[in-house]
């Protein structure tokens, strides 16, 4: 039996920008769409153009998304202007998207004290606006917002609104459970409702998570004949968050009654990469991941000694519904020596480092490996770590060179300009084959000065780094105080576009960072298989 096509539709970067304390850069803007076009998301909401500089450079030129539909958000037209003789219309039509989500209100109570406007200019105003998107070419969503709770206070106007809607020409009409306040059965009953006069096919569900019933209230509607979910990257979102996307995609993939009726963008394939695009938006917001999340969290395979525990270790079906490998995550057994020496081994099998059960260096390994991680070394988010970590204690890295000294200082002065600036300068000494090697270099910061001095000059090395970049340096502190220890997380990526990340923890900042740097071009040198 042929599967129904459901839609998923990404809007991390615009309502996910709502959350409090997240502030996207147009950089992390790009690298998220990206992320979540390679993923197999169909459509992603890039932002507001207009609303602010960042969305509207955003959406300034044509995005290089290949899979994605590139969605711009904005309103309708306002009350009391045409189509063609309002502002933010004229930003949404300019801008380089392939499709335009607009937002209208579908409650007669968010028209008459919101809007201050009747309803019959409220309509006008939707069939208006999607009409005059569909003229210019663009693909038409229209988010009903507040259409359950209108629905509530008014059903014939609610439907009035998602009808103008698809009768002018929009492909999707997105039913938006704006406070978050509906209870699942309340979604389905509504949703079963609109599909009588709106083919679910074009009917999408928009929740928020306030009473922690969003995932919930999604697969409702689905249920009930929707077939586009609206949500966001680990549940980002105003207030209490939107429906999680990184909870819906495996229970959408994984769990017989939608999967065997229903078919994704996301591949089995790329749904193994979940856990990493989860941790990657957390770090890219110096957020601590929730370890608790389901399917990507860190604990979300752990079992922790006693009877689960030596249940999962004959068989994991007793204790796991899924396996954890579909979504990127793994199985933890936290019971004895023995469980942390499995999970050891698990990373080196993953890792494809050779090594031998039987080798005594090991048992050594698991120990540094608790010992760090109790210190703050994050090696789940820094895989280029774990990978060396791993090959010195069983003795396989050479020693390619040696930092004999570096220093860096930081010092304000005057420019030709007369403008007043912060320059720092790095000096590393290094051995390489018996030959000591100076390198001085400034920098925007002292991170970037010791960046730029250490990849300077390694001698017969230096030809096997020259393509390597830093392409993000993250900063977390790990407790409070003037002894807080710091963590830094670096991000690298070769002359293949191959990326990876690395680790530093201490209490100076400049030495966290300066072992993060370290690891990441030994680990390229590795990589090379660069002669010792």
């Amino acid at each position: 039996m042929s599967r129904e096509r459901l839609y998923l539709f990404d809007t991390t970067l615009r309502d996910g920008a709502q959350t409090n304390g997240v502030d996207f850069s147009l950089h992390d803007k790009r690298l998220i769409a990206d992320m979540l076009d390679e993923l197999g998301i169909d459509y992603v909401e890039g932002g507001y153009p207009g609303a602010n500089p960042t969305d509207t450079e955003f959406f300034a030129t044509k995005s290089p998304l290949t899979n994605a539909t590139f969605t711009a958000f904005g309103m309708t037209r306002r009350p009391g202007r045409s189509a063609s003789n309002d502002p933010g219309l004229a930003l949404l039509l300019e801008a380089k998207a392939d499709a335009i989500c607009f937002v209208a209100k579908a409650s007669a109570y968010q028209v008459r004290v919101a809007l201050e406007t009747t309803n019959e200019e409220n309509l006008a105003s939707i069939r208006d606006s999607v009409s005059a998107a569909k003229a210019a070419g663009r693909e038409v969503l229209l988010d009903c917002e507040h259409f359950f709770d209108g629905y509530k206070e008014d059903a014939s106007f609610a439907l009035a609104c998602a009808k103008a809607a698809y009768d002018a020409g929009a492909r999707w009409v997105v039913l938006c459970d704006t406070n978050g306040g509906a209870m699942p059965h309340e979604i389905s009953e509504i949703v079963g409702e609109v599909v009588k006069i709106i083919p679910g096919s074009h009917v999408g569900i928009h929740a928020h998570n306030d009473t922690e019933q969003a995932v919930a209230n999604s697969l409702a509607a689905v249920r009930a004949g929707a077939r586009q979910i609206q949500g966001t990257l680990n549940g980002l979102g105003e207030r209490c968050g939107n429906a999680n996307l990184c909870s819906l995609i495996p229970t959408l993939r994984l769990k017989p009654e939608f999967a065997d009726a229903f078919e994704i963008g996301v591949s089995a394939e790329k749904m193994a990469t979940l856990m990493r695009v989860s941790r990657t938006l957390d770090d890219m917001l110096n957020r601590a991941p929730n370890r608790h999340a389901p399917y990507v969290g860190e604990s979300a395979f752990v079992t922790k000694t006693g009877i689960h525990a030596s249940a999962v270790m004959k068989d994991p079906h007793t204790y796991e519904h899924v396996a954890p490998e579909a979504v990127g995550n793994h199985r933890k057994v936290l019971v004895s020596d023995q469980a942390g020496r499995s999970n050891v081994i698990a990373e080196l099998e993953r890792a494809g480092i050779p090594f031998s059960k039987a080798d005594p260096k090991l048992a050594r390994l698991v120990e540094e490996m608790k010992e760090r991680e109790a210190a703050g070394y994050a090696y789940e988010s820094a895989n280029a770590s774990f990978d060396l970590l791993a090959r010195r204690t069983l003795g396989k890295v050479p020693e390619y060179f040696r930092v004999e000294q570096f220093d860096v200082n930081t010092e304000q002065r005057y420019n030709s300009n007369g403008q007043r600036v912060t320059v720092a300068m790095a000096v590393v000494k290094v051995e390489v084959a018996g030959e000591i090697l100076i390198s001085a270099a400034e920098g925007n910061g002292p991170v970037n000065a010791l960046d730029v001095a250490l990849r300077k000059d390694l001698g017969k090395y230096q030809k096997y780094i020259d393509g390597l970049k830093l392409i993000d340096y993250r900063v977390r502190i790990l407790n409070g105080g003037t002894e807080a220890v710091t963590r830094v997380l670096i991000e690298s990526e070769d002359e293949l576009g191959e990326r990876w990340t690395t680790v530093g923890v201490s209490p100076n900042i400049i030495d966290a960072s300066f072992q993060a740097l370290m690891d990441s071009v030994v680990y390229k040198l590795v990589k090379s298989n660069a002669p010792a």
